[in-house]
């Protein structure tokens, strides 16, 4: 029990830490603009991302619970790959690389998964518990389908940032500039809003998803829905305390590196963005927010022309994306190897 009560504390940790990194993901269209002060915004958005405790239903958490299957389960197994994700998160964060935390959590879990149970330990194409094929209910499930969202998830916020763009610039055509601006300034903040919505609803519900684990594996629950209250009040509240502390190092590369951001260009990327989450969020799919938010900015600036995009950025980021699972798998793996012979 006393193992329990570390995983679950370590948990929060990561989901504070989340909060922190991922604070650009919300924030960072936002302060580019001008439209908020960096104070004000990471109150703003942490305010969103514990609404969502009353918005969404545990879908994404369920989905993180079945990474590997309950038989595979232990608490090394959800300690293992609490401590690998942690690492990886604080290592990009101090190199102001906007990684997914989602992805590190889900490598990490599957990776020490594997180690005490092998490939067969993981749901690759069907949830853990066996109990589902490929389609969940008629909803995608697996991790490979998580993984897919790493190129999915950020073309539908690019696609989706392009076309807003294309029938906004058409609706505004010919209107006063300087009118233009202060109309998208105040409409920035309710796109800001739903973004931070969906940052919380994704994100805070996947290390829900790794406290169900251990829980389930302890036989102290049967299953996600039965979750104690206090564990999605807790994980709320620490994803938006986190935000609140801010991660400025990644703020600087969403907001500045990728492409120049106006109060119009910000809207369209913030409801690409948020229109991506909640579809990911009603199809059980946790998804990066860092990678959807990347994508939405690159379609922005794909509106302007294609220069506008820094590509060089843009190709450091997906470089992280793609190592950050089995980067986090391994070092979970080697975790699960030491701690293995010294916890039982």
């Amino acid at each position: 029990m006393s193992l329990l009560v570390i995983i679950i504390g370590l948990a929060l940790m990561f989901d504070l830490i989340n909060g922190f990194h991922d604070a650009a993901n919300s924030i960072a269209t936002v302060v580019s603009t001008k439209v908020l002060s960096p104070f004000t915004a990471v109150i703003w958005a942490a305010a969103f991302n514990f609404i969502a405790f009353w918005v969404f239903e545990l879908k994404v958490a369920d989905t993180v619970a079945k990474t590997v299957k309950p038989e595979h389960i232990t608490l090394v197994v959800v300690l293992s790959g609490l401590i690998a994700a942690t690492i990886w998160n604080l290592l990009t964060w101090w190199w102001g690389i906007p990684s997914s935390s989602s992805h590190a959590l889900i490598g990490g879990f599957a990776g020490a998964g594997i180690a005490n149970g092998g490939w067969h330990a993981v749901g690759w194409y069907k949830a853990g518990d066996g109990t589902h094929s490929w389609y969940n209910g008629g909803l995608p499930s697996g991790v490979v389908v998580t993984i897919s969202f790493i190129v999915i998830a950020p073309m539908l916020g690019m696609i989706f940032s392009y076309i807003i763009s294309l029938i906004t610039l058409h609706i505004v055509k010919g209107s006063n500039p300087s009118r233009v601006d202060k109309v998208f300034r105040r409409l920035q903040l309710v796109s800001s809003a739903a973004y931070s919505l969906g940052h919380g609803g994704n994100d805070a519900q996947k290390v829900m998803g790794i406290i169900a684990a251990a829980m389930i594996s302890q036989k102290l629950i049967p299953d996600v829905a039965s979750l104690p209250t206090w564990v999605p009040i807790a994980c709320y509240t620490c994803i938006a305390m986190g935000t609140m502390m801010g991660g400025w190092r990644i703020v600087k590369t969403m907001g500045q590196k990728v492409t120049k951001l106006t109060p119009f260009e910000g809207f369209s990327a913030e409801t690409a963005g948020a229109i991506t989450l909640f579809g990911a969020q009603n199809m059980k799919i946790p998804v990066s927010t860092t990678h959807t938010i990347t994508g939405s900015i690159i379609g922005v600036g794909l509106t302007k022309r294609i220069s506008a995009v820094r590509w060089g950025v843009t190709l450091e980021l997906i470089w992280a994306w793609v190592l950050t699972i089995p980067v986090t798998a391994g070092l979970a793996a080697l975790m699960f190897t030491i701690l293995s012979k010294f916890i039982q």
